[in-house]
């Protein structure tokens, strides 16, 4: 029983040896959102402070965890009174939940170089399931030789199943787009 146990963390060991890491080359990259107002208007913001990271053992990315924070303080609309009151209670309660996160649970092929991606985002203390579409942009390499890939990301989320806003859908949309596209590099 005991070779059986070592042999089992040993067979463990190895494959957590071939994941690679990759890191968001932050200077390529971009995660923003939309909104509708009073249901005739977009209204874009920007998530100024961002980081992610993909750990995948295989080449084609299909065994991938994607993992993603958010600096929610940071976020701007460019409009001072509304960037203010996002940080407020009723909104993202930037005081009690600095932070957006998201981690991918699972990720499944959608066609050529497109999957659909699932995880956990968690905003303002509440986590949920969510979907994302993801695209794999391209491949290549770096001037000092390591791998670079490229994906952008795409989904929508109710921006009150996680207690975003008080306000009726007629003024602000329940419906959140996200997106986010970056470039990563291999560790």
């Amino acid at each position: 029983m005991k070779k059986i146990t070592v042999l089992a963390i040993a067979l463990l060991a190895s494959v957590a040896s071939f994941a690679q890491k990759w890191s968001l080359d932050k200077a390529h990259a971009k995660m923003t959102f939309t909104v509708t107002h009073l249901m005739m208007s977009e209204v874009d913001g920007v998530f100024k402070s961002f980081d992610a990271t993909i750990t995948s053992s295989k080449e084609d990315f299909s065994d991938a965890v994607f993992e993603l924070t958010a600096d929610m303080k940071q976020v701007t609309t460019n409009q001072e009174m509304r960037d203010g009151h996002l940080q407020k209670a009723d909104m993202f309660d930037t005081e009690k939940f600095p932070t957006l996160t998201f981690k991918s649970t699972g990720i499944a092929p959608a066609g050529p170089k497109k999957y659909k991606l699932t995880g956990n985002l968690t905003m303002k203390g509440v986590t949920k399931p969510v979907t994302l579409d993801l695209t794999l942009v391209g491949t290549g390499a770096a001037r000092d030789g390591k791998k670079l890939v490229g994906f952008k990301a795409t989904g929508t989320v109710k921006r009150t199943d996680f207690g975003v806003g008080a306000m009726p859908g007629a003024v602000v949309a329940e419906d959140v787009e996200l997106r986010a596209s970056g470039e990563f590099k291999a560790n």
